[in-house]
């Protein structure tokens, strides 16, 4: 297993995230790799937890990435995040720039939670899409 393509994959997605006209429509530049200091809009996308897993093989050094984006809104429903999210996915399944290292072989959405946050007043879309990379 190699993680050699972790950060190349993620600054790809951050990539694409920040260049769909339709998802910055939607958050503007609130497309977080980390989050700022200070105040957070009122609805925000931000680059999660990932977990990688070995999918080498005798030809080819592979990693299966689990990556999570999340959508944060301080809306009273659910409705602006899910439309945020839906761009989000909409992105991620066009064609993602090259990375930097490596390859990606394919990328596909795995599953969503839609939750309630802190006292109840925010509402929070954690998303899990699945990439596949190789290196060498």
């Amino acid at each position: 297993m190699s993680y050699a393509t972790s950060a190349a994959l993620q600054a790809a997605i951050y990539a694409r995230l920040t260049a769909h006209a339709p998802l910055t429509d939607l958050l503007g530049e609130a497309i977080y790799d980390a989050l700022p200091a200070g105040p957070l809009p009122p609805l925000y996308a931000t680059l999660g937890a990932e977990k990688a897993r070995d999918r080498s093989d005798t030809t080819m050094t592979g990693t299966e990435h689990d990556l999570t984006v999340s959508v944060v809104s301080d809306a009273a429903g659910f409705r602006s995040a899910k439309e945020a999210a839906a761009a989000i996915s909409d992105a991620l399944a066009e064609p993602m720039p090259e990375l930097t290292r490596g390859r990606l072989v394919g990328l596909w959405f795995l599953q969503a939670r839609a939750r309630r946050v802190g006292s109840g007043d925010a509402r929070q879309i954690d998303m899990i899409f699945r990439a596949r990379s190789e290196d060498g």
